[in-house]
C-alpha cells in the first residue's frame, strides 16, 4: 500500500510544479521550448493543444533520455550507442561523436538471435539483393507480386500446418488494414483490455461495434459472448452478423501467454470466430518455434484467423495471416494492404525465407530448434533469478518477455540510467503506456544472450535493486537446499 501511496505523491509532486512552470511560462519568467502558436495565428484555432500537451511537456521531458537512443550497429545480443548530451534538460539533444561500445541488448525483440550481420547466414539475403534490389515500387495487385512473395506464402503456410497464407510489408499494418476487411457494422468484436494498438486501430476502423473484456480473464469473455448471443445488436436486436475475438498470443506488456484452450472452447461453444495475434510468440514459444497453437498442443484449424509478424524472431520485417485458403483468397481481393501498400521488398523476404528453413531444418541443420530451445533455458533462468532476488515480475515463466515492476516515476529515469552506466540497454515504461501505479521496466530475453551476459545483468540488477530499493516482492526463498537425487521428502509445516 505505501508503494501505491508513494506512486500517487509522485505524480501529484509532478503535478503541482507543472503547473507551476506553466504558470512561470506564462508570465515570462521562464524560456518556452515546446511548440506554440505564432502572434500571426492568434485568431485561429489552436493547432498545439496546450492542456493535452501538459504531460508530454512536465513530466516525460524530465526523463525523455531514456528514449529514443540512437544505436549505430545491428541490434544483436550487443550493440553500440550513440552518446548524445542535453543542455536543456532533454528539450533537445547533440551528440558528442563518442560511441558506447557493446552495450548488452536487453530491449529488442530479437528473440533467437536471427538480427545478425554473420556473412556466411547473410549470403542468400545478399544475392536476393543483387537480383532484385531494395524495392518493388508497387502494390501487390499491380506489378508487386514476385516469386519470392508466392515461395514465401507456401513456406509461412508449410510452417503453420494451414492451408493458405498472405504476406504483408508492415507487421502494424497486417492488423490495422485486415480486420477491417473481416468486420464492419453490424458485427461484434471482442477484445482483450491489453490487445496491442495496432489491432484496437483495426477494430475502430472496422466500423464494427466494440466491447472489451479483462485481460485473459474467461468469466469476463464469456459473459460478453452470452450477452451478444441473448440480447443481439442494440436497438434493434438483431442477431449479429459475425462475432469475432482479438487476442494476442503473448502480451508485449504484461508477459502473459493467452490462455488459448479456454478461449477455442468458449468460441466453439458460441459459434464465435478467433483472430489471434501471434506477433511476439511466433517462433518464441512452441517446442519448434510455432507459436502458442503448439505450445498448447492444439491444432491450426481451431483458429479461425492466424496472424503474425516477421518483425521479431526472423529478424526481418512485415507481417502475415494464415487460415482456410478461402479466407486468405478473400484478403487477397478485399485486403487494403493488398491494394494499397507496397509489397515487402525481396531481400527482407529472403531474410525470413532463411530464418523460417534453417527453424524448419529445411537448410540440413538442427541450429533453428537448437536456438529455440536456447531461448527457452534463458528465458526460464533469467525470470527464475529475478524472482529469487525478490523482484516483482509480471508473465508465464515460458514468455521471453519479462517486465520488471518499478512502480514509482521517479525511479524509471533512476533504473534506465544506472543501467546504461553499467553497459546495458533497457527500455523502461510508464503511464501513460501502463497503468499509473505499474511503471516497469522491459526485459526481452534472446537465444543470442549468453549465460555471462544475463548474469552480468542479472549482478547489476541485483546491485541496483537494493539501491533503488526495487526488491518489493514478499517470496521467501525454501529453506529447504535443492534435492537432486532424493525422490521422497516431506516438507515442514
Amino acid at each position: 500500500m505505501y508503494v501505491a501511496v508513494l506512486t500517487f505523491v509522485g505524480f501529484g509532486v509532478g503535478t503541482i510544479f507543472g503547473y507551476l512552470r506553466d504558470f512561470m511560462r506564462a508570465w515570462g519568467l521562464e524560456k518556452r521550448n515546446i511548440a506554440e502558436e505564432r502572434e500571426q495565428q492568434k485568431d485561429f484555432v489552436p493547432l498545439y493543444q496546450d492542456f493535452e500537451n501538459f504531460y508530454t511537456r512536465n513530466l516525460y521531458m524530465r526523463i525523455r533520455d531514456n528514449w529514443n537512443r540512437p544505436i549505430c550497429s545491428v541490434p544483436g545480443p550487443q550493440f553500440d550507442l550513440m552518446e548524445r548530451v542535453t543542455d536543456d534538460y532533454n528539450w533537445t539533444f547533440r551528440f558528442t561523436g563518442r560511441t558506447i561500445k557493446n552495450v548488452i541488448n536487453m530491449g529488442s525483440y530479437n528473440y533467437l538471435g536471427f538480427a545478425e550481420t554473420e556473412p556466411n547466414a547473410l549470403k542468400t539475403v545478399t544475392k536476393e539483393l543483387q537480383k532484385y534490389g531494395t524495392g518493388i515500387c508497387s502494390t501487390r495487385q499491380e506489378m508487386g507480386t514476385l516469386d519470392k512473395h508466392v515461395e514465401l506464402e507456401k513456406l509461412v503456410a508449410k510452417f503453420l500446418g494451414v492451408d493458405d497464407a498472405m504476406v504483408f510489408g508492415m507487421g502494424f499494418a497486417t492488423n490495422s488494414m485486415n480486420i477491417p476487411a473481416l468486420v464492419g457494422k453490424g458485427c461484434l468484436i471482442l477484445s482483450d483490455e491489453l490487445n496491442h494498438t495496432s489491432l484496437v486501430l483495426g477494430a475502430r476502423l472496422s466500423g464494427a461495434t466494440i466491447r472489451i473484456f479483462k485481460h485473459n480473464n474467461m468469466q469476463s469473455l464469456e459473459k460478453l459472448l452470452r450477452d451478444a448471443i441473448i440480447y443481439g445488436q442494440p436497438r434493434s436486436r438483431r442477431a449479429w452478423r459475425k462475432i469475432i475475438i482479438l487476442v494476442e498470443g503473448i502480451y508485449s506488456m504484461e508477459g502473459s501467454i493467452v490462455r488459448l484452450p479456454e478461449i477455442v472452447s468458449l468460441k466453439k461453444k458460441y459459434k464465435a470466430y478467433l483472430y489471434l495475434d501471434e506477433a511476439h510468440s511466433i517462433g518464441a514459444v512452441g517446442a519448434t518455434g510455432r507459436g502458442v497453437v503448439e505450445y498448447f498442443g492444439m491444432s491450426p484449424d481451431d483458429v479461425d484467423v492466424l496472424m503474425g509478424t516477421f518483425t521479431k524472431s526472423f529478424g526481418a520485417a512485415g507481417g502475415y495471416i494464415a487460415g482456410k485458403k478461402d479466407l486468405v483468397d478473400f484478403l487477397r481481393t478485399h485486403s487494403h494492404s493488398a491494394v494499397y501498400a507496397t509489397s515487402m521488398c525481396p531481400p527482407v523476404a529472403e531474410q525470413i525465407i532463411r530464418a523460417m528453413k534453417c527453424l524448419m531444418g529445411l537448410d540440413g541443420t538442427t541450429q533453428g530448434l537448437q536456438r529455440v530451445r536456447q531461448l527457452g533455458k534463458n528465458t526460464r533462468y533469467f525470470r527464475r533469478r529475478l524472482h529469487e532476488m525478490g523482484f516483482i515480475i509480471y508473465g508465464n515463466d515460458d514468455s521471453p518477455v519479462v517486465p520488471l515492476l518499478l512502480y514509482m516515476p521517479g525511479k524509471i529515469g533512476a533504473f534506465a540510467r544506472r543501467m546504461l552506466e553499467k553497459n546495458i540497454g533497457v527500455v523502461v515504461v510508464g503511464f501513460p503506456a501502463t497503468p499509473i501505479t505499474e511503471s516497469r521496466a522491459r526485459f526481452c530475453v534472446s537465444a543470442a544472450h549468453t549465460r555471462e551476459m544475463l548474469d552480468t545483468v542479472l549482478n547489476a540488477l541485483d546491485e541496483l535493486g537494493d539501491f533503488l530499493q526495487l526488491k518489493y516482492s514478499r517470496y521467501s526463498k525454501s529453506s529447504h537446499p535443492e534435492l537432486y537425487e532424493e525422490t521422497r521428502f516431506e516438507l515442514e509445516e
